[in-house]
């Protein structure tokens, strides 16, 4: 692959996977802001530990043998339908698992109802299941334009499912019950997307290296949903439902944005990394442009939305009337913590790339234990309502380590300096201080400290930093 395929690919797979994730979060985020409005708090918590533990559980879907059909220099039909049953099978245990344990999780927590939102986490994952040959093909194949297609259509069904449940007051179902849905829209897209001829065949011995890679590979997923997700499960054990309710919007609205554009840059460069692993200037050219994306992309969203969460979390209610003004400096510690940890998550599919899943799995874990660890110093230490903040600075204490680590990696392994890896970030850090300036600025405006307005103030800030950023990327052409 040449220099300017690879650019062609990134920058195809970008514009794609970039455009749906945008329709996908805005629908994401509009919907998620009304259910709030039809639930109470403790709903909300209940509701984002179900799905934080489904997400670990979905990790186990594939194996990772998605990762490796990906990186596989070649395959047959037999080892496809072979691998299908693999995958089924991994999927039926792994779901009942999940509801086998389901008692001793309402236990934990003190929660009602556990088993029944955990058939339906269950019931998701051969759904997920039969979907992965069909969207690694896609990937494989670079089709990034119908891997887009399902992303929406999948986010954008179940939304609405999401909030029919919350307005017909379904409580918890109401994210319960979006979660499951999305596996469905998932299974039919890609099913679409890329039809695949099952077959009855099964040889384990035709799939072994496959499933090699993809465990190897699936250690490093679990470790990073486990990641993902650990906040959840402690606050909720430490905190209870309601505040578990706060830390879950602060979260979403901070880190969910700038994770569906590191979710995008790292799908589309897994494939590209793959190609020119051989290649280590085409590699390198390769992470610039991928670091230079996340920085364009991610810096301003953050800093707007750390300049507006005050008076935003003050106007968000639930349907008890009760403010989520405490969100307000947790989300904007997040936001902070999000640009470092989009990042520093980068390292991830270029290891994966390179033939290296164990490494990746041994990152991941470390992760794991760095904020597994600091959350649980913050969680025996803090109490009450500073105990969200203690958390909400954990996620940024830990990125200093493993940013040192992948900056010492790419200087060994790939020779790329650091001052190298900090120049992307260097026109995108000037934009976030000239949106500081402009936003203090307008505060002292008549009118200019109203809650309205200081939103307004923040999201025309955000808009010139992008406008700027758009007017340097193409001047430099």
């Amino acid at each position: 692959m040449s220099e300017d395929d690879h650019k062609h690919h990134l920058g195809r797979g970008f514009n794609w996977l970039g455009g749906a994730a945008i329709i996908a979060k805005v629908t994401d985020f509009v919907t998620i802001i009304a259910v709030l409005m039809y639930l109470t708090k403790v709903q909300v918590g209940i509701g984002s530990l179900v799905l934080s533990i489904g997400m670990v559980v979905e990790a186990f879907d594939g194996l990772g043998t998605n990762e490796a059909l990906v990186q596989a220099k070649e395959t047959s039909e037999r080892q496809l339908q072979s691998l299908f049953w693999f995958i089924m099978a991994a999927a039926l245990l792994v779901g009942g698992a999940a509801v086998a344990l389901s008692p001793a999780v309402g236990w934990i927590y003190g929660m009602a109802g556990m088993p029944l939102y955990f058939l339906a986490l269950a019931a998701k994952q051969p759904l997920v299941g039969v979907a992965v040959i069909p969207l690694a093909l896609l990937n494989r194949e670079l089709k990034y334009e119908k891997i887009a297609a399902v992303n929406v259509t999948a986010t954008f069904g179940a939304a609405m499912v999401r909030l029919a449940i919350a307005m017909m007051g379904g409580g918890t179902w109401a994210l319960v019950g979006g979660y499951f849905a999305s596996g469905v829209f998932i299974l039919a897209g890609a099913l679409w997307a890329r039809p695949f001829r099952l077959g009855w065949h099964f040889s384990y011995l035709e799939i072994k290296p496959l499933v090699s890679f993809g465990l190897k590979s699936a250690s490093a997923n679990i470790f990073e949903q486990i990641f993902k997700n650990i906040d959840y499960l402690l606050v909720g054990w430490f905190y209870g439902a309601a505040p578990l309710a706060v830390y879950r919007v602060a979260f979403d609205v901070a880190m969910e944005p700038a994770m569906a554009v590191g979710t995008i840059i790292n799908r589309t460069s897994l494939p590209v990394f793959a190609k020119v692993a051989a290649a280590p200037a085409q590699l390198r050219d390769a992470l610039f442009w991928a670091l230079q994306r996340l920085a364009n992309l991610v810096a301003p969203l953050m800093a707007g939305l750390g300049l507006m969460a005050v008076p935003l979390m003050g106007l968000l209610h639930d349907s008890h009337g009760h403010s989520y003004a405490a969100a307000a400096l947790p989300l904007q510690i997040l936001a902070a913590a999000a640009v470092l940890r989009i990042a520093s998550q980068l390292i991830t599919p270029l290891l994966m790339g390179t033939g290296q899943p164990g490494k990746a799995a041994s990152l991941s874990f470390i992760t794991l234990t760095l904020l597994g660890g600091f959350i649980l110093l913050a969680g025996i230490t803090v109490r009450g309502p500073m105990g969200l903040v203690a958390v909400a600075a954990a996620w940024l204490a830990i990125y200093p380590f493993l940013l040192g680590w992948s900056v010492t990696y790419l200087r060994r392994v790939w020779q790329v300096s650091p001052l190298a890896l900090l120049k992307p970030f260097v026109v995108p850090g000037l934009a976030v201080a000239f949106m500081v300036a402009f936003t203090l600025g307008a505060r002292a405006l008549p009118f200019g400290s109203d809650a309205v307005a200081r939103i307004a103030a923040a999201a025309a800030a955000t808009g010139l930093a992008y406008g700027g950023l758009v007017l340097w990327g193409r001047l430099r052409r």
